[in-house]
């Protein structure tokens, strides 16, 4: 029993829909080699079956409460920074917290809301291709911002950045919808980043190196008398 629901759970997960060309692409790609030389066909199925574990879009448990901001990507943690935004977002004055997040080919690449709240304002800048590891890949990168009025009270902003090998940005989220906590808003082909601006007070939960699960990891909180990860570990 425990080895099918390992299989069930790790294995068995839904499929973004966005990747189900790419997947028809990879299957007749692997039959046409095969065709052409029979002991292709081995490398064909792995390089579908790839295609098929990238694009995959496991169900989540999204932590709930008031003030929560959950992490809207898998991938590690690559900076924590107080920067000011950047002026395409148009977040209200004041000072702000990134938190960078770098997603490789081997992570799941949808995106979901960190927080519930109103989307007032959506942005798409055709820029580059560097390594989105890279600090000048937030400004320099292509990337599609999203401003969030959320439920909870502060304006946030996220932004999905193109990587060395994403060349592929979708956002199914538009100005005027209404986000739940943990809903799906995107995906971004091939290797990425999402970035993620909190306006202070907050306090961050994320560190940097830290492995994050989307929808279900807190990389901070609004919510007053809350701890950060520096205060947490001087106890």
């Amino acid at each position: 029993m425990h080895i099918f629901k390992a299989i069930r759970e790790n294995v068995l997960v839904p499929v973004h829909p966005a990747g189900w060309p790419f997947i028809a692409i990879f299957a007749v790609a692997g039959m046409i080699l095969t065709v052409i030389w029979e002991h292709l066909f081995f490398p064909g199925l792995i390089l579908t079956l790839w295609c098929v574990y990238f694009f995959r879009n496991p169900v989540r448990t999204t932590p709930f409460r008031d003030g929560l901001v959950i992490s809207p990507a898998d991938g590690r943690v690559l900076s924590v920074e107080d920067l000011p935004p950047p002026a395409e977002l148009d977040l209200p004055d004041g000072k702000y917290t990134r938190i960078a997040i770098f997603m490789n080919v081997f992570d799941v690449h949808v995106n979901r809301a960190p927080m519930a709240g109103k989307i007032t304002d959506k942005f798409y800048f055709p820029g580059a291709f560097f390594n989105a590891d890279l600090d000048k890949a937030s400004e320099q990168n292509e990337r599609l911002g999203l401003v969030m009025k959320t439920d909870h009270g502060p304006t946030i902003g996220f932004i999905q950045i193109a990587g060395l090998v994403a060349r592929r940005i979708l956002c199914d989220a538009n100005e005027g919808a209404h986000l739940t906590v943990g809903e799906h808003y995107g995906i971004i082909r091939f290797g990425s980043r999402v970035d993620v601006w909190l306006p202070k007070p907050v306090k961050v939960l994320a560190c940097p190196g830290q492995t994050t699960i989307a929808g279900e990891t807190m990389i901070a909180d609004f919510a007053k008398g809350a701890k950060s990860v520096e205060e947490s570990v001087a106890r």
